[in-house]
């Protein structure tokens, strides 16, 4: 074998194992596989996010429910981005320890996200799938001490009031008395 078919092979042979550590490192990073049971595994305690000053994102869950399992990517990315400056609590539905929880917060759909303040003041609520821009923008709100956030309602199942008008007299189509 000579020397420049030599060099070629270790060339390639190199090559193919930078290429492969890299496909490694870029996939090991991957979200899509972020489970909400891997979202517990590094989320805030409730107990120490009540007291540590910062803001706090409950997300209520249950390891059954799809569209939880859906959201975890988009949250695993955002509690990354957003480790240290604001808590991420999860919150099993299925744990009866939660219930006071349930109620307090107004729990009626899964998976339920609250927003609280540095106080620990409600700032928003969002049920459901969110795509991650609009979640992102909710917490860069949030982390920013922002007034409200521009895609959570103040309170879950908020109603607009309603506001009666004073009774007018109509006629009905098929009212002849006029």
């Amino acid at each position: 074998m000579d020397k420049s078919l030599q060099l070629r092979n270790a060339l390639i042979a190199g090559a193919t194992i930078v290429l492969v550590i890299g496909l490694y490192g870029a996939t090991s990073s991957d979200f899509s596989r972020v489970t909400p049971q891997d979202l517990v595994k590094r989320a805030v305690p409730y107990e120490v996010a009540q007291s540590n000053g910062k803001p706090t994102v409950l997300e209520f869950y249950a390891d059954w429910c799809v569209t939880c399992k859906t959201m975890a990517p988009t949250i695993g990315k955002l509690e990354d981005r957003f480790r240290g400056q604001i808590n991420l609590v999860m919150l099993n539905v299925d744990n009866p320890k939660w219930a006071p929880e349930l109620d307090r917060y107004r729990v009626n759909g899964i998976p339920h996200y609250v927003f609280l303040d540095q106080q620990g003041e409600i700032k928003g609520n969002v049920i459901g799938e969110q795509s991650e821009t609009i979640f992102a923008a909710n917490m860069i709100a949030l982390a920013q001490g922002e007034v409200s956030l521009p895609y959570a309602k103040p309170a879950p199942g908020q109603v607009s009031t309603f506001k009666d008008k004073e009774s007018t007299t109509q006629l009905q189509p098929r009212d002849h008395s006029s």
